[in-house]
């Protein structure tokens, strides 16, 4: 039997906007589980502060400087990876921007382009590039990472409430095709959390009444692990 604490010993595992927050915490936690780590975000140094952090776990992590809206450059990734691993076991989307918070009409062009490129165009082109590399592992897991902005409309929310919302159509999609393969798909809404984009959206928010990244790491640990059998579901952390 696996030990609890190494339920991701040995499978890959690519986790976006890896620099900090949540997916550097969700990193991290990956790495006390064992996982070997594919990191992805803009800056380099987030990278190699994560990279610190995984370290700490005996692990090391291969670090992917990398804007999510080149097309071209996931592609490339996608082919690194088959070449070396030959497959993918986890995929957790989570990089994201928030956009200017404004009435809808208000709304630049660019920064619908910008809020809809990252936050929904990016997570299709990994879907794209990477599904052949799921379905070539064992137990394929992929999460998205979505917002409770679903769940009834906010006002000046616009862009980001469209593109989460999209985000979950997408991912039902996508989970219904891999019904009947062994990999699985599922969206996770971590609430309120101490993030970057939290503080942004909510500026007078005491940080400190608000839970961790960290204190959510382990939902990811759970729809990673290859015993998940939960497909198409979205979960709240």
């Amino acid at each position: 039997m696996v030990d609890r604490k190494q339920r991701l010993a040995g499978r890959i595992a690519l986790v976006t906007g890896a620099s900090r927050g949540i997916g550097a915490a969700v990193a991290e936690r990956f790495a006390a589980e064992g996982a070997d780590l594919i990191l992805v975000a803009r800056t380099v140094g987030g990278l190699e502060e994560t990279d610190d952090r995984v370290r700490r776990h005996g692990r090391s992590a291969t670090l992917v400087p990398l804007n999510l809206g080149d097309a071209a450059g996931i592609d490339r990734l996608a082919a690194a990876i088959r070449e070396r691993h030959q497959r993918l076991d986890i995929l957790v989307g989570n990089a994201g921007t928030l956009g200017t918070l404004t009435p809808l009409p208000h709304t630049t062009a660019a920064d619908w382009t910008e809020v809809m490129g990252t936050n929904l165009t990016a997570n299709w082109l990994l879907i794209r590039a990477f599904d052949p590399l799921l379905r070539a592992a064992p137990a394929g897991r992929a999460i998205f990472v979505t917002s409770g902005v679903t769940q009834r409309p906010f006002a000046y929310w616009g862009a980001y409430a469209i593109s989460k919302t999209a985000i979950e159509a997408m991912v039902g999609v996508y989970a219904a095709e891999l019904a009947t393969t062994t990999v699985r798909v599922n969206l996770l809404d971590p609430g309120p959390i101490r993030t970057r984009m939290r503080a942004q959206a909510f500026p007078g928010e005491d940080p400190n009444t608000l839970r961790t990244p960290e204190s959510i790491a382990d939902r990811f640990v759970e729809l990673a692990d290859p015993a998940c059998t939960k497909n198409g579901e979205r979960i709240r952390a």
